[in-house]
């Protein structure tokens, strides 16, 4: 029995390498030779494991929602109290954003401000905006059970807050890209956090307080 020759390379750690290329410089901007470089391999060592460079930068984009976004998405379902599950969300995407030992904002936001490129493969629009909607739809799920919860009040719309907070999220990833500091998003995201409605006991003692005044 004849063997097939060994891999040059291990491809989850060559998937490592690349994602920050991808990440930095998008679908369209990263050049094959950039991925292969990144990932010290010839382009037929790469495109043998992954197939082409849609199928490539489809499993980076996996990779990058499964080692930054999965955590955040369980901690803002885990976190007790709605408003500071919010809050704690947004401050850890701001410290994700600006760390300096990653190529700035936001893969999937930065992606999917670009999708509508003729350039763009159909697969890899629709996997962006998909996972740019999954954010929303997170938020959503959080905010609608604070709602059932008593958490916000009972006419609020999880749905529309949910649609401001991830409003939020892209715009703090083109703010990062744009060099903007860890202390001016950090601001943002507490002038934001102003919008998240008050339960309706917290209104109502409110009200009585003033009442007394």
């Amino acid at each position: 029995m004849v063997r097939g020759r060994p891999r040059e390379f291990d491809p989850d750690s060559a998937l490592d390498r690349v994602l920050p290329v991808f990440w930095r410089d998008g679908f369209e901007g990263a050049s094959v030779q950039a991925l292969c470089e990144a990932a010290g391999v010839s382009k037929p060592s790469l495109y043998a494991a992954y197939g082409n460079k849609e199928a490539l930068y489809l499993a980076a984009l996996r990779r990058y929602a499964d080692r930054e976004g999965a955590v955040r998405i369980a901690a803002l379902h885990a976190t007790p109290d709605a408003r500071q599950a919010v809050r704690t969300f947004l401050h850890s995407l701001v410290a994700l954003y600006t760390d300096p030992g990653e190529p700035g904002g936001c893969l999937i936001a930065s992606g999917a401000s670009a999708s509508a490129s003729a350039a763009m493969p159909a697969a890899v629009r629709c996997a962006l905006v998909s996972a740019l909607q999954g954010i929303t739809d997170a938020l959503a799920t959080r905010l609608e059970r604070a709602r059932q919860n008593g958490e916000l009040p009972t006419e609020a719309d999880p749905l529309a807050l949910a649609q401001f907070f991830g409003t939020i999220v892209t715009g703090l990833s083109v703010q990062a890209r744009s060099q903007a500091c860890a202390t001016v998003l950090t601001s943002v995201v507490e002038s934001a956090m102003q919008v998240f409605p008050a339960p309706a006991g917290a209104v109502e003692s409110s009200d009585e307080r003033r009442d007394e005044l």
